[in-house]
Formats: structure tokens, C-alpha cells, sequence
């Protein structure tokens, strides 16, 4: 019985784990010299496509940026700068690539912020009135509504955002960028759309993990002994079942920082945030393979650190979890 306290159960560690390790693989597999593949080059970019240029000039820029070798022979150079710490120098700005990243890091940050806030708020609220109020309306609102979450496209909706709320509403200022320590107010007015637009679905996600859960432990002896304690509905649903419920919220919740961290090149793109997302565009367009390379490379491991971030939460919400040694 001790071991087993100390250790994690092991269809609740398999159901933790295997969403996490699941969704690394994909975000890494943009690293494997596939951008190199695109056609057109970074030469093309510069020269332009009506520019006067002699093939001999055109072969030596591709020899100067390494061009004219394998691509497989340029990742592997670049794995060994990287292998130094050297995440290499930008073709279009010749820029450190980690000073470009350090430039765009803040709004990427603040962005995915603002919209983990939103997405855990609203979800996690609407999940738990969903499954207290289970059958009734606004229960079948709620689903309506996540189910619409799920299905809206991203850059169709930050274009109505801008559209209605902007253009037709005059609520919000046009969207031109104002740092937060030059205009913190400013700053928060032009992060409500793009953070609403960004953490819908990841709302509608949480609140049906929050409701799916929360109905599981509902039914539960210990809720329905505190609730014939006489205990108060309040104290009954948040402090007995709420923290009992959240361990798979915080795994999705977990993932669903790393979703966004994603969808910020979208919702970056549509409502010109200089952030990272879109230096990733931008840099494929230009075909800027150390600044793609490298970009995608620290989203990847940033998107680890959230995962491992939250399997060491996992032991707070849980005392019974212990992992083994």
C-alpha cells in the first residue's frame, strides 16, 4: 500500500504522459532540413524576380550563403553550430538569430499569456456550471457553444474580430503595435482581440475536460458524503471536487500552451503583432533557413519545458502522486 502511494498510478501516468510526448514529435519534424526543400532560394528572394542578373553571379551568392551543397550536408553544419550554442545569423538581416528571438520573445510571451488566462477562466468556469447544472439549458448552451469554439477557424475569426469590432464598432484602435512599457494601457486595449481570437478553442477544450471531469467526480462517495454533511454546494463543488478534477485539466491545459504557442504565427499574421509566430513566416517566405530553423527549434523546446512544468505540478495538485525513483 506505501509503494503504491509513493509511486504515480500507472493508467494515470500512461493518460499524462502519452498527450505530451505525442505532441513533440510533430513540432520537431520542421528541423529535419524539409524547409530546404522549398522551392526558391534565398538568393531569388534578393535579387528579386524582374532583377538583370547573370547566372554567374547567381551561382556565387549561392556558394556564399552554401547554396550550392546538398541539404543535407547544410543541416548538418548547422547542427554543429548548434552543437556550439551558435543558433547561427539571420541571411536577410545578418542579425544573431538570438538576438531577433529576444526581440520578438515579449509579445509572443504576453500574447500566449493573455490567452492561457482567458482560455483557463472562461473554460474551467463554464466546465463546472456545465456539470452542475448537467441537462438543463444552460448545460446544452455550454456545449453548443464549445463545440462552436472547436470549429470556428482561427484566421477567420480574428478577421471578424477586426472587422466588427474596429471597422464597424470603432472600439478598438487599428492595430499598430505599442510597446507595454511605452503605453501599458494602449497596450492591454490592442491584446484583447488577438488574445480572445487566440484562446477560444483552447477555452472550448478546457471546458469540456473541466465539465467531462468534474461529472466523474460528482458521482463520487466523498462528494456525496460531504454534500450530506450538510456542507454548501459552494464548498462541496470547489473544494472537494474541483481539485480532485483538475489533474487532466492541467494536462490539457499543459498541451494547450504548446497549441498556442502555435497559433500565435495565425493570429500574429492576422493582426500584425511583431512577435515570434510571425518572424517564423516572414523567414520562410524569405527562405531564411537558420532563422526558420533555429525559431522553430525554440518553440520546440519551450513547448517541452511547459510540458515538464507540468508533470512536476501534477505531484502539488496530487499528493498521492509520488513518482518513482
Amino acid at each position: 500500500m506505501g509503494e503504491e502511494r509513493r509511486r504515480s498510478p500507472p493508467i494515470r501516468k500512461k493518460l499524462c504522459r502519452k498527450p505530451s510526448t505525442a505532441g513533440r514529435s510533430p513540432r520537431l519534424d520542421p528541423l529535419s532540413g524539409r524547409p530546404r526543400l522549398i522551392p526558391g532560394t534565398v538568393v531569388e528572394q534578393m535579387i528579386g524576380a524582374d532583377a538583370v542578373v547573370s547566372p554567374a553571379m547567381v551561382a556565387e551568392l549561392k556558394r556564399f550563403f552554401g547554396l550550392d551543397q546538398p541539404w543535407y550536408v547544410q543541416y548538418g553544419r548547422w547542427l554543429g553550430q548548434l552543437a556550439q550554442g551558435d543558433l547561427g545569423t539571420s541571411w536577410r538581416t545578418g542579425k544573431p538569430v538570438v538576438a531577433l528571438i529576444l526581440e520578438r520573445l515579449p509579445v509572443t510571451l504576453e500574447l500566449t499569456l493573455f490567452s492561457v488566462a482567458f482560455a483557463l477562466v472562461l473554460g474551467v468556469a463554464a466546465g463546472i456550471v456545465s456539470a452542475v447544472r448537467r441537462d438543463q439549458a444552460v448545460d446544452n448552451v455550454t456545449r453548443v457553444g464549445t463545440l462552436l469554439g472547436l470549429s470556428v477557424p482561427v484566421f477567420w475569426q480574428g478577421t471578424m474580430l477586426i472587422l466588427f469590432f474596429s471597422l464597424y464598432l470603432r472600439w478598438m484602435p487599428p492595430v499598430v503595435w505599442v510597446d507595454f512599457s511605452a503605453d501599458w494601457r494602449r497596450n492591454l486595449t490592442i491584446m484583447v482581440l488577438p488574445a480572445l481570437c487566440l484562446g477560444t478553442a483552447s477555452a472550448a477544450n478546457v471546458a469540456r475536460t473541466t465539465r467531462s471531469c468534474m461529472l466523474d467526480v460528482l458521482g463520487s462517495d466523498y462528494v456525496r458524503t460531504a454534500a450530506a454533511k450538510g456542507l454548501a454546494d459552494r464548498v462541496v463543488v470547489l473544494k472537494h471536487a474541483l481539485r480532485n478534477a483538475l489533474i487532466p485539466v492541467v494536462t490539457v491545459a499543459g498541451l494547450q500552451i504548446g497549441i498556442l504557442l502555435g497559433g500565435t504565427v495565425v493570429v500574429e499574421e492576422v493582426f500584425t503583432l511583431p512577435g515570434i509566430g510571425r518572424l517564423v513566416l516572414w523567414s520562410i517566405y524569405q527562405r531564411d533557413y537558420p532563422l526558420t530553423q533555429s525559431t522553430i527549434l525554440f518553440i520546440a523546446v519551450l513547448f517541452m519545458a511547459i510540458n515538464l512544468a507540468v508533470d512536476l505540478l501534477y505531484g502539488y495538485l496530487d499528493p498521492r502522486i509520488r513518482y518513482g525513483r
